[in-house]
């Protein structure tokens, strides 16, 4: 189910804020899922406390590259080209949000009791056979019905699911543009603070790894 029916599937008893929301998201994102709908909810309680960022002005430091990363960079102005969006390789549903206005900093954790365990696998496992095509009719009927009840009660739950605390973290440093080097092997301009000196010689960084691979 795609579309305006998963919309309508959903739309049951939720804020009409959060559809829209999580339309704008699945536009961006190509497709609506419980990750992103995670990342509208995430996106809302930041957006409570702070306007969306035109610039730099809020900061978002996510702790995974799942699909509620897309919602939190097109609903917050949050994102990796401007700076504002730090990404910590760290596998986990948690989000801080830092106004640079007020200097405050919001941690929002996924509570652990937020989803089933049970439920999840299931998924997973229908979810699996989807993409590799072995999926019969009904398993593609019960996935789609499994993926808008978790849709649904992420939206409806809101920041319930969170475990939501205010924080003192280090003031994130604005974004800044450097100049560029040439790569003294590939000859391709590189940002002067990621090149590395080899032998002597200024190299971006896949060719630095090379030349200590090939020794």
């Amino acid at each position: 189910m795609d579309g305006k029916n998963i919309y309508m599937a959903i739309n049951m008893q939720i804020d009409p804020k959060l559809i829209e929301m999580l339309k704008t998201a699945s536009e961006f994102h190509g497709h609506t899922c419980p990750g992103l709908a995670l990342g509208v909810v995430a996106s809302k309680v930041a957006l409570m406390n702070a306007k969306r960022a035109e610039d730099e002005e809020l900061v978002a430091i996510v702790e995974n590259d799942a699909c509620g990363v897309d919602a939190i960079q097109v609903l917050t102005g949050c994102t990796f080209g401007k700076g504002n969006l730090i990404y910590k390789d760290y596998g986990k549903s948690v989000y801080t949000f830092y106004n640079r206005t007020t200097g405050k900093a919001l941690r929002l954790s996924v509570k652990p009791e937020t989803f089933s365990e049970k439920s999840r696998e299931r998924q997973t496992k229908l979810f699996d056979k989807i993409r590799d095509g072995t999926a019969n009719d009904e398993e593609i009927v019960e996935h789609n019905r499994q993926r808008e009840e978790r849709i649904r009660s992420i939206l409806d739950k809101g920041e319930n699911l969170f475990k939501i605390e205010e924080v003192e973290i280090t003031l994130p440093e604005k974004a800044r543009i450097f100049n560029d080097v040439i790569c003294e092997n590939c000859g391709e301009p590189v940002m002067a603070t990621k090149v590395q000196g080899i032998s002597g010689k200024k190299l971006c960084i896949p060719c630095a790894e090379k030349k200590r691979y090939d020794g």
